[in-house]
């Protein structure tokens, strides 16, 4: 990212506390570009001496604009809702993703930032449906087909993003150019949303099976493609390069369509745990994610469990859905590196993860009885709709 003039560039990424925002800021400031992050939380890991670290909430209005001053160009990640309980805080997800975004927009105009790149998903377009080798042509899930608060969001969001495109800025020195990038799954060494997460379940026992079609395909994406992808973008809504990708969204991925559970089946076996051999039907599994879900909406005011999978989740990881990478590729110059898992494993190796040698106790013993009564009661309600589904 080299500056276009003799000035020095300022850009400011929403969400730069995060995992991904901070590499992504670590990444420009190392082109020699000025870098704000923007985050309502401190970063996990020390900021950088050069790099500046913002506190503040995309949902406030005038913390965004204050923020803004003197930028040239903003990243927009922040979003709330992606996994987990998070899914089914709705106010939350609404705030942040929508009026967030809303708020963001308004503040590119008032303070005159020529370019915003908006961080979108997968999940604009696909909704549990098969989709192989889609491209950008498809058109938005309907809203109303959204079977979470996340996806439907961020649709409304990106949407909101490409609108923007072409509106005049307040100092009247031109116009607002954006774009938006839909990522698949993001991994890599250090990774905070998913990994930890699928991690602890293998550590504690509860990764005892797979579902799905075992030839359905997914995709993910490696951190640092992800952050290429976003220089680029952002570069591509320049003069100097036409503004190619102004009012434009790209799908962006390793290239690499994958079953869901093969991807981790390294991470599993090199942090030293066996594989599942047992799998199950994605239904039933589907089935047992929406029980979860009524359970956590009856009881989550008062006690906030993780749901073990969320309905999206399920969907996400077992029904196929890859996409083209050609219009990056042709009007970004996006070209994805081929990455592994093996940098994941030694990393969570580094925090001390992986099987240690321990003796079967009454406590797994519990655990697993319990998995195996949860697993009949859930079989035994799904059965019949399965039948009739069927029929």
């Amino acid at each position: 990212m080299e500056p276009e003039n003799t000035a020095k560039e300022t850009v400011l990424i929403t969400g730069g506390g995060g995992y991904f925002g901070f590499r992504l800021g670590c990444a420009i400031y190392q082109k020699g570009v000025d870098v704000i992050l923007f985050d309502v939380m401190k970063p996990l890991q020390t900021v950088p001496e050069g790099i500046k670290f913002r506190q503040g909430d995309v949902c406030c209005l005038s913390e965004v604009e204050e923020a803004l001053k003197d930028v040239i160009c903003v990243f927009h990640i922040a979003s709330y809702g992606m996994s987990g309980r998070e899914q089914l805080n709705r106010k939350l997800i609404e705030d942040v993703n929508v009026k967030g975004t809303e708020n963001v927009i308004q503040a590119c105009k008032s303070t005159g930032v020529s370019s915003l790149v908006y961080t979108s998903t997968y999940n604009v377009i696909f909704g549990g449906q098969i989709i192989e080798n889609g491209d950008e042509s498809l058109p938005y899930l309907p809203l109303h087909l959204h079977p979470d608060h996340y996806s439907r969001t961020k649709s409304l969001a990106e949407m909101k993003v490409l609108e923007a495109n072409g509106a005049e800025l307040g100092n009247g020195k031109g116009v607002l150019r954006t774009c938006a990038l839909r990522p698949a799954g993001i991994y890599g060494p250090g990774e905070q949303r998913h990994l930890p997460r699928i991690v602890s379940y293998i550590e504690r026992g509860l990764f005892k099976f797979v579902y799905g079609d075992p030839l359905s395909l997914v995709e993910f994406v490696h951190v640092d493609n992800l952050v290429q992808a976003h220089i680029l973008a952002s570069e591509a809504l320049k003069a100097n390069n036409k503004h190619i990708a102004a009012g434009q969204a790209y799908f962006i991925s390793d290239g690499r369509p994958v079953n869901n559970f093969e991807f981790f089946r390294p991470l599993v076996e090199g942090l030293g745990y066996k594989f599942p051999t047992c799998r199950l039907p994605l239904s039933l599994v589907y089935f047992f994610a929406f029980l979860t879900e009524i359970v956590h909406f009856l009881v989550g005011h008062v006690y906030n469990f993780q749901p073990l999978l969320t309905r999206t989740e399920v969907y996400k990881t077992g029904v196929t859905h890859y996409f083209s990478m050609e219009k990056a590729r042709k009007e970004l110059g996006y070209e994805p590196q081929q990455y592994s898992l093996n940098e994941v494993v030694e990393w969570f190796k580094s925090q001390g993860c992986g099987a240690k040698p321990r003796k079967y106790t009454i406590m797994d013993l519990v655990r697993d009885g319990a998995l195996l009564l949860l697993l009949i009661v859930v079989m035994v309600s799904w059965f019949p709709s399965a039948v009739t589904f069927s029929l």
